[in-house]
């Protein structure tokens, strides 16, 4: 990876507490053809001796938002687009009691709900119905019937919490290749298992979604 393309992390998103380029170890970059497109490629980098980044393993087939992509700042609740920029990873979360994993591991009940409803205190948080004094949302994702969160990630997009501004967004296992996502980013389950056991929390990972435009212009 060229060092043009690393310059990327200091502008890509404002959001970011710390230069990407000191702090993380980890870079997960998904490219899509455009930002309408509902499909890409996603490749694993890792920070070398000497500051340099190497590829880790094969690049993996991903998708995202039915309606592509849009950066951070103007993804909208309900636009059916993935953030564009640079974010951070929070916790995985999954069905079974524990996952291979060293990130932090949540496992999915029955109560536990992702609220989407702009006008609750709970807005984008993950929360679990029977442990809150009261429930005030009207929408929400009941997450443990959802079959392609058997596995994923939080993304910390939103946070804290602005209404409107996007919930609930996740890498998870998609459907098939010919599907897209309300606004997460999703792939096979062997490359979510990939994923999962190389990510590393002291390496401050980050994920990085942006066009092949995008891309072409910060590695030429």
């Amino acid at each position: 990876m060229r060092i043009a393309f690393l310059s990327l992390l200091f502008a890509a998103c404002a959001s970011v507490p710390a230069d990407p380029l000191v702090s993380s170890r980890q870079i997960i970059v998904v490219v899509t053809s455009d930002a309408a497109s509902t499909s890409g490629s996603m490749q694993r980098y890792e920070r070398v001796a000497g500051g340099s980044w190497r590829a880790v393993g094969d690049p993996a087939a991903i998708v995202v938002g039915r309606t592509g992509l849009a950066d951070v700042g103007a993804k909208r609740e309900g636009d059916g687009k993935s953030p564009s920029g640079v974010l951070t990873l929070g916790t995985a979360f999954g069905f079974d009691a524990s996952a291979t994993t060293r990130l932090p591991y949540r496992q999915l009940r029955a109560a536990t709900e992702c609220v989407d409803d702009t006008s609750s205190r709970f807005y984008n948080q993950i929360v679990e119905r029977d442990s809150v004094e009261r429930a005030d949302w009207k929408s929400s994702e009941k997450m443990r019937e959802i079959d392609q969160y058997r596995w994923g990630i939080v993304v910390n997009h939103n946070t804290p919490p602005e209404s409107g501004r996007g919930s609930c967004i996740f890498i998870h296992l998609w459907s098939g290749p010919g599907t897209s996502t309300a606004g997460c980013t999703a792939m096979a389950g062997k490359d979510l298992d990939a994923l999962l056991r190389w990510l590393d929390p002291a390496a401050n990972p980050r994920l990085v979604q942006m066009t092949a435009a995008e891309y072409s212009r910060w590695t030429r």
